[in-house]
């Protein structure tokens, strides 16, 4: 299915992930031991090769070796506008060169410390090879000098060739994707609430202050516009591949078909023309009027964008829109979801949703199935239906507390085979290792909405490790913890 989506859906382009790099030693041993800053520089390079292997641009800001290049190094990643500054720590340093890079900067720093190898050769060593695998020595010291400077410390300890630590570092760089993906972004909000479902509520300027998203607010009559626009031929041409990504059922009116590919031209032009990364849209309307239509008819086209990487969420959901970005950016997709059912028998709980679906994550081809009714709201069409996967799986919510604080939440599951309901919805089954109903109080109980992003495979350290930099608190329920 995803070689199938990438011939026939051409994924938005965003800016790529901005990774600062600086690395240093203590200038005070260049002298003493002559052999040993080429041999630093060496590793310098190496981890270097490892960054510039990663999807990402890195801006390389040199080898530093006391606390006036550092000043230097700092200002040139401070002009950068890096999402994430990485500080190579190649042999002893003092926190006096590395405190200045993130107070200037203003952006997360990871420290590292990689070793030439596993350990020493003790009978061979004189001081000079061993200064080589004293990056470790300063972590304590500049940990320390970072909690008083009110900054948040991070880092990863191994050696140079170390897949395990590359692992952890990847996880950072995927963090930063998150970070830099969200503070960029421009949400578009389109409608209103969904009448009484006070938790999808947002405050719009706290997603600015948050994430340093911006929130386009949109009225339906911007995507009736656009869809008066669309012309027979560019309908018949989506029709043709909704039936390249999907299987119709023989539920679906040609009516209704052509009407949601009207919609699915327009919603595209909307995107392009509010230069979106994300939509979360609701509206009620009434007795079949225009606006009513265009908000029943929004599923085929929200799901072929989703697909593309830009999430649609329905009900106005905001936070789960940017859950499902977020999600998007370390290539987990995120498919709106909600809890549907439970089943003691087999203990796993049913969650999916009607509405937009995200086809990446499909565990086959996804169907499309006519509704004549959609339960809740007015209005009638064709819906997607499948089941996620099966296999690992991390539900990922954002959270909103009494003072405003945002949250990301986590759980993570396994997608597993069994009966489904057929009735247009994406409807998985999730083994969370325990009683449903425990899991269902646990999630609960973290402040979580109504909805959430359904992402592939086991991601909640990603997520922990976005959620450190951005700056708010992650929460995460395992059964298996109680």
């Amino acid at each position: 299915m995803l070689n199938q989506l990438s011939e026939l859906l051409a994924p938005k382009k965003r800016r790529q992930t901005r990774i600062g790099l600086v690395s240093g030693g203590l200038g005070a041993y260049w002298p003493q031991f002559p052999g040993l800053l080429p041999q630093l520089q060496e590793s310098a390079r190496y981890v270097t090769g490892r960054f510039n292997e990663l999807d990402a641009e890195v801006v390389d800001a040199g080898f530093i070796s006391d606390a006036r290049e550092a000043q230097i190094a700092a200002e040139k990643l401070r002009i950068a506008d890096c999402d994430i500054i990485v500080v190579f720590l190649a042999t002893y340093l003092t926190s006096s060169m590395v405190l200045p890079i993130a107070q200037r900067a203003n952006t997360p720093v990871l420290v590292l410390d990689l070793q030439p190898t596993e350990s020493m050769d003790h009978a061979t060593f004189d001081t000079g090879a061993w200064l080589a695998y004293c990056g470790q020595c300063p972590v304590p010291e500049v940990a320390n000098v970072f909690r008083r400077a009110g900054i948040p410390f991070r880092s990863v300890s191994g050696y140079l060739r170390q897949e395990s630590a590359w692992n952890r570092i990847e996880r950072w760089v995927h963090a930063a994707g998150v970070r830099g993906t969200l503070r960029n972004a421009r949400h578009g909000l389109m409608g209103h609430l969904y009448p009484g479902m006070l938790d999808v509520s947002t405050d719009l300027t706290t997603v600015s202050t948050t994430f340093g998203s911006h929130v386009e607010v949109l009225e339906f009559d911007d995507l009736r516009e656009r869809v008066n626009e669309v012309t027979d031929a560019q309908v018949a041409d989506r029709k043709e591949l909704a039936r390249s990504l999907f299987t119709l059922d023989d539920s679906v009116n040609d009516e209704d078909f052509e009407w949601g590919a009207r919609v699915s031209v327009g919603l595209d032009r909307l995107v392009d023309d509010f230069d979106l990364d994300s939509v979360a849209y609701y509206h009620r309307g009434l007795n079949g009027e225009l606006h009513e239509r265009l908000g029943a008819g929004m599923i085929l086209g929200s799901s072929i964008l989703t697909a593309r990487g830009i999430p649609m969420a329905g009900e106005y959901e905001l936070r789960t829109s940017i859950a499902q970005l977020a999600g998007q950016a370390i290539g987990a997709g995120g498919s709106f979801t909600e809890i549907q059912a439970l089943n003691f028998f087999d203990n796993v709980v049913e969650m999916g949703h009607d509405g937009p679906a995200h086809l990446a994550v499909s565990a086959s081809e996804p169907l499309l199935r006519g509704l004549g009714v959609y339960h809740g709201k007015r209005g009638w069409g064709v819906s997607v239906e499948f089941d996620v996967k099966h296999g690992p799986v991390t539900t990922f919510g954002v959270g909103q507390d009494r003072d405003g604080s945002y949250t990301f939440i986590t759980s993570e599951g396994t997608v597993v085979p069994g009966p489904l309901l057929a009735i247009g919805n994406t409807t998985s089954r999730v083994d969370f290792g325990g009683d449903p109903g425990v899991w269902v109080d646990e999630w609960s109980q973290t402040g979580v909405g109504h909805h959430w992003a359904l992402c592939v495979g086991h991601r909640a350290d990603d997520i922990r490790a976005a959620a450190s930099l951005l700056g708010i608190e992650h929460r995460h329920v395992s059964l298996g913890q109680l």
